[in-house]
């Protein structure tokens, strides 16, 4: 039997870790451009770059963490009240997802009959399912997001970093920002063509919105190193 692979499947942990090591590479690069442009000494590039990894990480860990709660806890919430409606008054329960089918295109009595099986086998995950939009796939998981975010941030961060740390100090600037939109634009394919999207088009926005971010950063630092 042939097995189809469905990009739903791994939308939570896939968003996550596209956006961690996204944020991980823009932030510290664009960090490390700006202190660079104010100073290109380096035990300073590689303290900022060191500050922004670990900050970083932990900042995107607790984000998605209470973001992601705050999912689970809604759908939680909407399941305990479903389980309270189905115990109270089935019948109305069965008409709601009887209903549900009708609208999806099923004639009445099919729809009737359908809702009579799945709510035989299991009544409140035909609910959730079919009338709260709750899935197995599409679950919400603080842990597991807010560990992809941490561990993705982590390594996004560390490739601009080792820039700093094995370039010499009149390259850095330029292998940071080159390296960073190459790899910025290599994560925007790699996220598009795992969620079914165009590659082009996830690569290019990433690259111009980076190359954006960097470009400013840059000429702030410049600016306040010229100032004070």
């Amino acid at each position: 039997m042939r097995t189809e692979q469905h990009y739903v499947a791994n939308s939570g942990w896939l968003r996550a870790a596209v956006l961690g090591a996204n944020d991980g590479i823009l932030s510290t690069s664009s960090l490390i451009l700006g202190v660079a442009a104010a100073n290109p000494h380096k035990p300073g590039l590689i303290i900022a770059g060191l500050a922004g990894l670990v900050a970083g990480a932990l900042s995107m860990a607790s984000g998605e963490y209470v973001s992601v709660s705050s999912q689970s806890d809604s759908a939680k919430a909407d399941l305990r009240r479903e389980r309270a409606e189905l115990r109270d008054d089935p019948a109305a329960e069965h008409r709601e997802l009887a209903a549900i089918y009708i609208g999806r295109g099923l004639e009445p009595d099919l729809a009737r009959q359908v809702a009579d099986q799945l709510m035989a086998k299991d009544a409140l995950g035909a609910h959730a399912r079919d009338e709260l939009g709750i899935t197995d796939e599409t679950r919400a998981r603080p842990i597991q997001a807010a560990l992809a975010s941490a561990a993705s941030f982590s390594v996004g961060a560390a490739l601009p970093l080792a820039a700093v740390l094995f370039v010499p100090t009149t390259l850095i600037s330029a292998a940071v920002a080159v390296g960073s939109l190459l790899l910025l634009g290599g994560l925007g394919a790699v996220g598009a063509w795992a969620g079914g999207a165009p590659i082009w088009r996830g690569a290019q926005r990433v690259l111009v919105l980076g190359a954006v971010a960097m470009a400013v950063t840059a000429g702030v630092g410049a600016l306040v190193g010229h100032a004070v």
